[in-house]
């Protein structure tokens, strides 16, 4: 055993003998720029991560003293308060709580509630805008730094508000630094500047320890850096202890142990060396871990402990005093401190504290449940009005640890099942499926029963729809209406199960509509409307305006609940895409603000298909991979699979065929095994349409046919309906004019029955492929359908397949109008492969003696009538809105439009400028 001569104390912080800190040349520069910006009125946030004692809180400290010139709120998170929400909130306000106006004001109310000083539950985004109110107040008058460290101990609640408040302090000269031990990509900083503080190179390691152990050797130097990895507060802890190694303890475990491992085994020998009271005092301050001055003074003097005790552990240098804090000089002092005191210790200093302490105190609850060695009903009990209080409060995940605990202390198999599933079900509100998964898993092994899912608000159908297991989800979310008593939770379970038949492409609604039609939530649930989306009847009796109008106003109306809203596939089907996609592109904002990534991916997955029908690629595009990052970080594999569908479909319109191979074989690898037939039905219909964009109508065919074939994985009466476009095209192409008319019969019978736009465009352009003596009066009545435009691939493919069929009768004018509208939509959405085809079917139709020249004198050859429509045209109006202005029919303006194109040469209206250089016809 080596011994190393003592140096200078040291707070652990990496710095040299001439007081810089070692190694940390470019994190001290970036703290320098945030401050240096925030004095000229720009702010802004910086993270600071890495392992334990790798020197984060040093530069926190730097940066505190740098900023002598700001406002300075700082708070030092503790493992306890992780369990008390907002208890770090109140913390770093206590030195500005003067600053909060009367009670009367909104920003007032929403601090006070989360400082636990007014009634009522707390709303998390007004604590956050009125904290962030705050700083700007102060920031006014000289600028403002927020220095928090070990953020990982940080309660929930106060971990949002900050990550709230940083990512909109770039306004305001307010400088939010942060220190944590996780990546803060999984933290509620995402998204903020972040900096990995790695340990110090072997040089900084050397100049560190110049400067602690100044006596050491060349060999122990060496063996100091290779034991601490360059942990700055390994190694100053390793010199201020006299920097013992124990070979034999070294050899044993075959490798250098962590750091905090060899702490503990350090503190422990410094701990046995104190007297008995201040040994205790020590303890009770680790456990009581809040830095209560007054707390920790009366558990000593309870249990012996007096001055005498206190001077001892400030002379060992383990705990100092500044104002009503006591604290230690690192966290991971306390931690090593606490780990390494023995069972026996740490009960006696949870006892202590315990009796100290008010009897409904959420402190004194947990102390009760450390020191409790066997089941304890009571305790139990305190844990769980503790969990209620922080629900109330917004600290979900607190509440989750609350109940979990509780659970551990139940005598009862049935209490410990219960409260299980009351913490699964905080755990999975936080975002924490794995856990919650757990928890539910040991709940109904421990005691089965309809308990479970009161308490869990029917979690575990929840979790099957996540997994992508419908029928099985069905079976539960059906099933487990019957046991909740919430309201609201009912509702959500039952519209769970409607869209778990669906997605399972089987008639199973039946019991869960017939559950939710006797639920009352603000009014009767289940509207007359609501069944016929499910089932795919609608009223015998009433007419396709009927139903789309009453459709339409029941999509509005159901917008304050959310849940009855359809899938978007279905809702697509039904002609409700419009206002559907209204209520999501309100709803996913309110998401956002309130950070619930569950029902926000889900929002993102249905609006991305809305948007893509509808035109609105680049938003669909984002919506779909902000979903799919959402999905995969939560482990919800059934929702990641809805983005992915959706980025398939728009792949194959833009004629990306490796996206489309790559997102469909990744969706069908868990929906064909799992029976989400929605699923598999979405990814052959994306694969069936780039083939059939690309013009391989047989391989197209053979995709498409999947959706109908009965008993193939793939089998789906939507998707079946929205592809059947598509499915015709194909066998037209192939010569299979009988499964074409099997899609018209299709969509001509859905169009009836709900009038849907969509609908009826696509089914007068199947009744035209299929040919016959009324082929044109269907591409026309396709054309001229109220709200086909809300569809523009849909509609401009019409055009594209009325152009080519005006092309084969050999109408080469009209033929270029209808090719040139479709060329316009086609190149404004980027749908590459229907573009290309356009533009050669253009070519095919140009004059014989070959294509005019817009160039100069080329507008000599139009009429007066021409250059009439040519001139408004160019101004960007229909061709019914010309068809106004000029008293003429809208079919003639066409005729003229496409004799415009045809003499000068164009294909498109953005190309008519040219008529504007001639003079006014009479």
């Amino acid at each position: 055993m080596t011994r190393l001569p003592h140096g200078r104390p040291s707070d652990g912080a990496p710095a040299d003998a001439a007081g810089e800190l070692c190694g940390r040349g470019e994190e001290t520069v970036l703290l320098d720029e945030l401050l240096a910006q925030a004095r000229d009125g720009t702010g802004g946030a910086l993270v600071l991560w890495g392992e334990p004692g790798v020197g984060k809180s040093a530069l926190l400290r730097y940066v505190h003293d740098r900023a002598a010139d700001f406002v300075r709120l700082s708070h030092s998170a503790t493992r306890p308060e992780a369990d008390l929400a907002q208890a770090g909130l109140h913390g770093l306000l206590r030195p500005v709580t003067d600053r909060i106006e009367s009670p009367t004001t909104a920003r007032a109310a929403a601090l006070r509630a989360a400082l636990g000083e007014g009634g009522g539950p707390v709303d998390r985004l007004a604590v956050g805008a009125a904290v962030l109110s705050l700083l700007c107040e102060l920031a006014e008058r000289q600028p403002v730094l927020v220095v928090v460290d070990d953020g990982q101990w940080l309660d929930e609640a106060t971990g949002l508000c900050l990550g709230i408040v940083a990512r909109r302090a770039r306004a305001h000269p307010v400088v939010v630094v942060l220190a944590d031990h996780s990546d803060p990509a999984t933290r509620p900083w995402q998204g903020l500047a972040a900096v990995r503080v790695d340990a110090l190179t072997d040089e900084s390691a050397r100049r560190l320890l110049a400067t602690a152990a100044p006596l050491a050797d060349e060999a122990t130097v060496r063996k100091m850096i290779r034991e601490t990895g360059g942990n700055p507060l390994a190694l100053h802890e390793l010199a201020a202890l006299g920097g013992d190694f124990d070979e034999t303890e070294y050899h044993r475990q075959g490798r250098s142990p962590r750091v905090g491992p060899r702490l503990r085994r350090a503190f422990r020998a410094a701990i046995e060396a104190l007297s008995p009271p201040a040994r205790l005092l020590t303890v009770l301050a680790a456990a009581e871990e809040h830095g209560d001055r007054l707390t920790v003074q009366r558990a000593g003097r309870a249990s012996g402990a007096g001055d005498a005790a206190w001077d001892e552990v400030a002379d060992a240098g383990l705990l100092r005093v500044v104002g009503d804090r006591v604290l230690f000089r690192h966290p991971v002092v306390s931690r090593a401190v606490y780990e390494g005191c023995g069972g026996a210790a740490r009960r006696q200093a949870h006892r202590v504290l315990a009796a100290t302490m008010p009897d409904g105190a959420e402190e004194r609850a947990w102390h009760l449940a450390a020191m409790a060695h066997d089941r304890d009903e009571n305790v139990a009990r305190l844990l769980e009005r503790t969990a209620d209080r922080s629900r109330i409060r917004g600290g979900t995940e607190t509440a989750a640890r609350s109940l979990w605990r509780a659970a551990e202390l139940s005598p009862a198999p049935i209490d410990a099942s219960r409260r299980l599933a009351g913490a699964a079900r905080a755990f999975w509100d936080a975002g924490c499926a794995a856990t919650a998964e757990r928890l539910l898993d040991d709940a109904e092994r421990l005691a089965p029963g309809p308990h479970i899912a009161q308490r869990s608000g029917g979690l575990r159908g929840v979790v099957e729809f996540t997994r992508g297991r419908p029928e099985v989800a069905h079976h539960y979310l059906t099933t487990d209406m019957n046991h909740v008593s919430d309201p609201g939770a009912v509702l959500e379970l039952g519209t769970l199960a409607l869209r778990a038949a669906w997605s399972a492409g089987r008639d199973l609604q039946d019991g869960a509509l017939e559950l939710l039609r006797e639920l009352d939530v603000d009014g009767p649930t289940v509207s007359p409307g609501t069944p016929a989306w499910w089932r795919g009847d609608g009223p015998a009796d009433a007419t396709p305006a009927a139903m789309c109008a009453a459709d339409e106003a029941d999509v509005r109306a159901r917008a304050t609940i959310p849940p009855l809203l359809p899938p978007a596939p279905l809702g697509l089907a039904w002609g409700i895409d419009g206002p559907m996609g209204d209520v999501l592109r309100r709803r996913i904002p309110h998401l956002r603000r309130r950070d619930d990534p569950p029902r926000l991916a889900i929002a993102l997955a249905q609006a991305a298909m809305l948007d893509n029908v509808a035109g609105r690629w680049a938003e669909a595009e984002s919506s779909a991979v902000e979903g799919l990052r959402l999905a995969r970080d939560m482990g919800a594999d059934h929702i990641a699979s809805h983005c992915r569908t959706s980025l398939g479909w728009l792949a194959a319109a833009r004629g990306d065929e490796r996206t489309v191979a790559e997102a469909t074989a990744r969706s069908l690898e868990t929906s064909l095994p799992q029976g989400v037939r929605a699923l598999s039905a979405a990814a052959h219909w994306s694969r069936g349409m780039a083939s059939l964009f690309h013009e391989r109508p047989e391989e197209a065919l053979d995709s498409l046919m999947r959706l109908t074939e009965p008993g193939h994985g793939a089998e789906h009466p939507t998707f079946a309906l929205l592809a059947a476009l598509d499915t015709a095209e194909a066998a037209v192409r192939l010569g299979r004019h009988d499964l074409a008319d099997e899609r018209v019969r299709a969509l001509e019978a859905w169009a009836r029955r709900t009038g849907a736009p969509w609908a009826r465009l696509a089914g007068y352009v199947t009744r035209a492929l299929v040919g016959g003596a009324g082929a044109e009066d269907a591409f026309r009545a396709a054309l001229d359908v109220p709200g086909a435009r809300s569809h523009p691939l849909l509609h401009a493919r019409a055009q594209l397949l009325y152009g080519e069929w005006l092309r084969r009768g050999r109408r080469r004018i009209d033929a270029r109008v209808q090719i040139g509208g479709a060329i316009e939509v086609f190149d404004r959405l980027g749908a590459e492969p229907l573009h290309r085809r356009a533009r050669r079917e253009q070519d095919l139709t140009g004059p014989p003696g070959g294509r005019g020249s817009p160039g100069t004198g080329a507008t000599h050859r139009l009429t007066a009538q021409e250059e009439r429509v040519a001139r408004l045209a160019a101004e960007r109006l229909t061709n019914r809105e010309i068809a106004v202005q000029l008293r003429i029919s809208h079919r003639t303006v066409g005729h003229h439009l496409g004799n415009v194109f045809a003499k000068l040469g164009i294909n498109t209206r953005t190309e008519l400028n040219c008529v504007d250089a001639c003079p006014e016809p009479p």
